[in-house]
């Protein structure tokens, strides 16, 4: 067996969102979801379409924290370019449901409600975050993930301070022309996998890291869990994807600042 990183558990676990999506966009928010957008498309999913960042589709997806040839006037080997998306084009993307993202939460709720505004009243939050960016459209329009590198009752609280990424129930009450391309696909966690086909949308663990329990990740979680039956041990890195993530993909080891043990 590879000896692994938990933060390496966690990409591969992340890449694992992607797997039968085909041509669509791939797009990973922040370090984590980022490495496992373009580890997906190496490793099982080679139609996903990756972006450098900015502006253009890649073929070989792009070391994250090495500059690009644009930023410094040249490469350590020929870049391959797919086609170019601007941010204006981005939306004829999103709205025509030919993208899955991957997002984080500042909380996450039982029917997938994701909160990346504020925490406490809106009138009056204990902190300011975000904002709700993009999530609205992102959520309602194509398939949306989400990465949480601290699974805790913080994270996961009985019901969310503000919605900014729209979750199964609210989804429900949707026209259904207006919902009918809303999906949370997977919310990856440092402790287990989920989704939401629990009774009426709500989270369900699906697989557990190694030597994670089931009770383990509901006592740190601010709501009753639902569970497949029983779940799944949630794949370990295969030495390829490893030589993947390690020489070409996070080259300069951005994955260890997380710190994901349980």
């Amino acid at each position: 067996m590879s000896e692994y990183l938990w933060s390496e558990l966690c990409i591969v676990a992340c890449a694992e969102a992607w797997r039968g999506d085909g041509e669509i966009l791939a797009s990973g928010i922040g370090v984590i979801p980022r490495i496992a957008a373009a580890l997906a498309r190496l490793s099982f999913s080679p139609d996903l379409l990756i972006t450098d960042g900015e502006a253009l589709l890649r073929a070989d997806p792009a070391p994250i924290g090495v500059p690009t040839a644009s930023q410094n006037g040249h490469a350590p080997h020929a870049v391959i370019i797919e086609g170019w998306i601007p941010f204006s084009k981005m939306f004829d993307v999103l709205w025509a449901g030919r993208r899955h993202i991957m997002m984080g939460a500042a909380q996450l709720d039982r029917h997938g409600n994701q909160n990346i505004s504020c925490i406490g009243d809106w009138h009056r939050p204990k902190a300011q975050l975000l904002g709700v960016r993009g999530a609205p459209g992102n959520s309602v329009n194509h398939p949306c993930s989400y990465w949480v590198p601290r699974h805790t009752t913080r994270v996961f609280p009985e019901r969310v301070d503000m919605v900014s990424g729209v979750g199964t129930d609210r989804a429900a009450e949707l026209p259904e022309a207006t919902r009918r391309l809303h999906e949370v696909r997977r919310i990856v966690t440092n402790l287990a996998v989920l989704d939401t086909g629990g009774p009426a949308g709500t989270l369900r663990v699906v697989s557990l890291h190694p030597g994670v329990s089931f009770d383990t990740v509901q006592s740190c979680t601010g709501f009753p869990l639902a569970q497949a039956a029983p779940p799944a041990e949630t794949a370990i890195p295969t030495p390829e994807q490893l030589r993947l993530i390690r020489e070409v993909l996070d080259p300069s080891g951005l994955r260890h600042l997380e710190g994901l043990a349980p």
